[in-house]
């Protein structure tokens, strides 16, 4: 079964879960729309590359820890499309969660969503469950303090924001936590893969903050021009495009070199190139080397 198929059918069980006769019809219908259709699933996909570069011999919890870091992108992006934060019209091509629903169930969605992605790890422990600690901590790292998301969008509260501290908050710690959770569902020392996510996380971000000044609104699903708009770190606006560009790339070398030694190394090499070539606006992507 490919990476994308199991992917979905992990998030399907997840909140199938929780759409029972007793759960609020509009709070079922808003979770469901925050996931479905997805984006890239870029994290999951990651999560699995890793699992698979080391064994992946317990497919149920691969899948499951994909799972888990996906249902806790959904949740950050509906928290932080709220009015309080960006008051984003758009997400992935159609109305925001809390412009479809309004924005009480919004902040309700984003809360049940962490909520389901532990609940999926928990589940997992069963299968394996001397794995379960390191999963349960790659999540608690990855959503809360200090360095979590719940850190990355309180950033947003400070009046002076450090740029490589938000940003490895905000978008760089579901990174680790999906290199982490792939090793750890199959049964490696996830800390050692903390390193590439991290690097994959930054570079990311880079990469986010050029498609928010070059992109075009209808292709990536959002609109552009936020961050100069609402007073946020941005590589381009610091370094401008040419010195962005080259940060990138810089940091898609350091991803290469700090994968561990494993028996699937170059084909996780493969993957990160794979996906480091979708990141770009198409009139700004160029190929990318991924050091051995």
């Amino acid at each position: 079964m490919d990476a994308g198929t199991r992917i979905e059918r992990a998030l399907s069980r997840a909140l199938s879960r929780s759409e029972h006769s007793g759960c609020p019809e509009g709070l079922s219908s808003a979770t469901r729309y925050a996931v479905f259709p997805g984006g890239a699933r870029i994290r999951p996909r990651l999560c699995l590359a890793v699992a698979r570069a080391v064994g992946d011999d317990r497919p149920a919890v691969s899948a499951a820890a994909a799972a888990a870091i996906e249902l806790l992108h959904c949740a950050s992006l509906v928290h932080d499309d709220l009015p309080c934060f960006d008051d984003a019209k758009l997400r992935r091509g159609k109305p925001s969660v809390h412009r479809a629903f309004g924005e009480r169930l919004a902040v309700l969605t984003g809360d049940a969503l962490i909520v389901a992605a532990f609940e999926v790890i928990a589940t997992a422990g069963d299968i394996a469950p001397r794995r379960l600690r390191m999963l349960l901590l790659a999540l608690t790292r990855a959503s809360g303090m200090p360095c979590g998301i719940a850190a990355g969008q309180a950033w947003e509260c400070e009046q002076r924001i450090c740029r490589s501290d938000y940003q490895r908050a905000k978008t760089g710690a579901l990174f680790a936590a999906a290199t982490v959770a792939g090793a750890a569902s199959a049964g490696a020392d996830g800390e050692l893969w903390r390193p590439l996510g991290e690097y994959i996380g930054e570079a990311y971000q880079v990469a986010d903050d050029i498609r928010d000044v070059a992109a075009d609104p209808e292709v990536i699903g959002k609109e552009v021009g936020r961050d100069q708009l609402l007073g946020r770190p941005n590589a381009v606006l610091e370094l401008g495009m040419a010195g962005a560009m080259a940060h990138l790339e810089s940091l898609m070398g350091s991803a290469g070199g700090s994968i561990p030694d494993c028996a699937g190394a170059a084909d996780l090499r493969v993957h990160i190139l794979n996906e480091a070539g979708r990141l770009l606006p198409a009139q700004l992507a160029r190929p990318m080397r991924v050091v051995a």
